[in-house]
């Protein structure tokens, strides 16, 4: 098991994931979503490749102010082994890397099993109101 940045090859492997992690909206075009991560922060988009085959993925990113993590995603073959976490480390150390105080993310408030996992790896829920507004339509 090797975590390693994104390569462009893997787009259609890691919109796959996303899809099977229940992850992708009608309104968000994955592979847009891929794309535009290309051109901000690349670096910061991580895969988890297993003799040849994705099956792991998060983004994450730093605006001088926060860090997030998004579209953290695991197959269902390797729930339970520890790779979330180890994403989500391999996130967390880029950011920290960036000198980043804090991290943030969001789950959908039916995503609970999700919530837990976050809980167990120290996140805790803020309470805030989250808002926001489409400037390109997808």
């Amino acid at each position: 098991m090797e975590i390693r940045s994104f390569e462009d090859t893997d787009t259609e492997a890691v919109v796959a994931l996303w899809s099977a992690a229940g992850l992708t909206r009608p309104w968000n075009d994955p592979h847009e979503d891929v794309r535009r991560k290309q051109t901000v922060q690349p670096e910061m988009f991580f895969v988890a490749e297993d003799s040849g085959r994705i099956v792991g993925a998060v983004m994450a990113g730093y605006d001088g102010h926060r860090g997030w993590i998004n579209y953290l995603a695991v197959g269902d073959d390797q729930r339970g082994t520890g790779l979330g976490r180890a994403l989500v480390e391999r996130a967390e150390g880029a950011l920290l890397a960036l000198g980043c105080p804090k991290v943030q993310l969001q789950v959908r408030p039916d995503n609970t099993g999700v919530v837990d996992f976050y809980e167990h790896l120290g996140y805790a829920q803020y309470e805030a109101v989250s808002m926001g507004k489409r400037l390109i339509e997808d």
